[in-house]
């Protein structure tokens, strides 16, 4: 192994529908790593706008939600459980209404700062694995271990449909595979920390593996950085 450390940070990113979440998520349980989904903070930010009736342009009253946000994570029961600003928002922010905006909204410069701020705040002095779009080339390009989830739209759109049914969120497939390809299109264009990949970064194709082959293959990988096991 090389770049052993006290801490460290395991970047995963990729498209919206790769597994990273999940992927991030069966890395941090087995491993005992702090997880943060940094997806899920935005979407917060979204909800927020949504309650306040806050437009993209309003930049100001944008300042004002992030100078008063309290977004705060917790585990209970095995399920992870968002609060924005005390109310208990974990399905909510996973519905159409922030499914349309968060793209948009997160790459609005004044809420990439904040977000990645506090990030890099949260992440101090722990062994944590985060996903996202940015995480390797922007929130942490020193970290660790960097990895790259891709698959084809189709894919990822279908396996979204059935995580949403799951949740009883009643989002077509269509509806889905729409918003999948605008989302790539949005954050690859990005002029504000766009969806790419690290020039250090293992990439995968996803499409034709099971999550437990992409576990596999990941931690194989991420062995060869740190030692998971200390």
């Amino acid at each position: 192994m090389e770049n052993m450390c006290k801490n460290y940070v395991i970047a995963i990113d990729g498209e919206a529908g790769t597994g990273k979440s999940t992927l991030a998520k069966n890395i941090a349980k087995k491993y005992k790593i702090v997880y943060m989904d940094t997806g899920a903070m935005y979407r917060c930010v979204t909800l927020n706008m949504i309650w306040d009736n806050v437009s993209l342009d309003e930049i100001d009253k944008i300042n004002n939600i992030l100078d008063n946000i309290k977004i705060d994570m917790e585990n209970i029961d095995g399920e992870d459980k968002f609060y924005l600003n005390g109310v208990d928002v974990t399905k909510q922010i996973r519905e159409k209404q922030v499914n349309d905006l968060v793209s948009q909204v997160s790459h609005i410069p004044v809420v990439r700062e904040k977000m990645v701020n506090l990030q890099r705040k949260l992440a101090r002095g722990k062994n944590i694995v985060m996903e996202g779009r940015d995480i390797g080339t922007n929130v942490f390009p020193g970290a660790q271990v960097k990895i790259y989830l891709t698959a084809s739209a189709e894919e990822r759109a279908k396996r979204r449909y059935e995580q949403n049914k799951e949740k009883g969120i009643d989002i077509s497939y269509e509806e889905i595979l729409k918003n999948v390809i605008f989302r790539d299109e949005n954050d690859k264009s990005s002029s504000v920390a766009p969806l790419k990949k690290a020039d250090d970064a293992f990439e995968l194709d996803t499409t034709n593996y099971t999550l437990e082959e992409v576990e596999n293959i990941v931690v194989g990988k991420i062995r060869e950085k740190v030692d998971l096991d200390a």
